[in-house]
């Protein structure tokens, strides 16, 4: 058996000191794991067979219970009639409370078809009287909000002094949807806010995952109801849907350091650990879905008005929560 201290040749020199070490190399560099699965769930588009499945799931359940319900109301009336015609009270209330939900929900779907109907408009507007009833339409889609009366005035104002198409929808894009893109645009930030600083500071499994999903939803729902097409549970997942689809459409789910690169600096992501970086990207990717919703719930495409970048969005919203080079 040796004794006395054992000496290793190290080939390289040790550093002086703690702080002089080289820092361990990061192996993966961050791929927005947590949005991505998010857009894996929120985008996956239901099949006819599974359409069909749960549609026969609703069916056969709703009348189950409703056979059910009224077995036992009618049990009750006969053995105890005041308790009997209570619960039968008790299921009248239910009943009108459910249709009044599936109305709401059917005008919510509305809403957003309706929304649809003024893009194709907007679209469509070949000459002087096309477009004037598709800014009109634009128009319609504000009325009602005390924000937007001085907005509306000046389009009055103005609209009837313009003789010319192009001119008209870009004085309509400048009065009437303008001010709308400024606040869907602030609620895009703050949904990239939120989701950069969970995924950066909280590392617990599937938590990332959660918040980008239930953030990106609340932040279509959001965006929908700024520029007019509120929506309830089932208009909010037809409308990620389309989000999603067009993402896919325009191949801008895909996020990589070169995009990263053009607005942190070089270098950067090198000098925060991987949880921040991962947290940055999920809050670029946020962002991207934010900036589709906007194109997919704005009446009017981007003409007169600048088109809201990624990098831009992400350089507000994350301003502070990050260093900078």
């Amino acid at each position: 058996m040796t004794k006395g201290p054992v000496l290793i040749d190290l080939e390289s020199e040790a550093p002086a000191r703690p702080e002089a070490a080289p820092p361990v190399p990061e192996t993966l560099a961050p791929e927005g794991k947590a949005m991505m699965a998010a857009i894996a769930v929120a985008g996956r588009p239901p099949s006819r067979l599974s359409r069909w499945f749960w549609a026969t799931v609703v069916g056969l359940f709703t009348t189950i219970l409703g056979i059910a319900a009224w077995d036992y109301a009618a049990s009750l009336v006969s053995r105890w009639p005041i308790l009997g015609w209570a619960v039968t009270a008790l299921f009248a209330v239910f009943l009108v409370l459910a249709s009044l939900l599936s109305l709401r929900e059917i005008a919510a779907v509305w809403r957003l078809a309706r929304i649809d109907r003024v893009q194709a408009s907007v679209r469509g507007a070949t000459d002087l009287k096309a477009a004037r009833a598709a800014t009109s339409a634009v128009r319609a889609l504000t009325s009602g909000r005390r924000d937007l009366d001085w907005a509306r005035a000046r389009f009055d104002e103005r609209a009837g002094e313009v003789m010319d198409v192009d001119a008209l929808l870009e004085l309509a894009e400048r009065e009437l949807v303008a001010p709308l893109d400024q606040r869907a645009a602030r609620e895009v930030e703050a949904a990239a806010r939120q989701v950069a600083t969970v995924t950066a500071l909280i590392p617990l499994p599937l938590a990332d995952v959660l918040t980008a999903l239930t953030a990106n939803l609340r932040m279509i729902r959001r965006i929908a109801e700024i520029y007019g097409g509120r929506s309830g549970v089932l208009g909010s997942w037809r409308l990620t849907r389309a989000v999603m689809a067009h993402l896919v459409a325009t191949g801008a789910v895909a996020m990589g350091d070169d995009m990263l690169g053009s607005f942190l600096g070089g270098g950067v992501l090198a000098k925060l650990s991987r949880r921040f970086g991962e947290g940055v990207v999920n809050g670029a990717l946020t962002a991207r879905v934010g900036l589709a919703a906007m194109e997919v719930c704005r009446p009017m495409p981007f003409t007169a008005g600048t088109r809201p970048s990624v990098s831009g969005t992400v350089k507000r919203a994350l301003t502070g929560l990050f260093g900078r080079e």
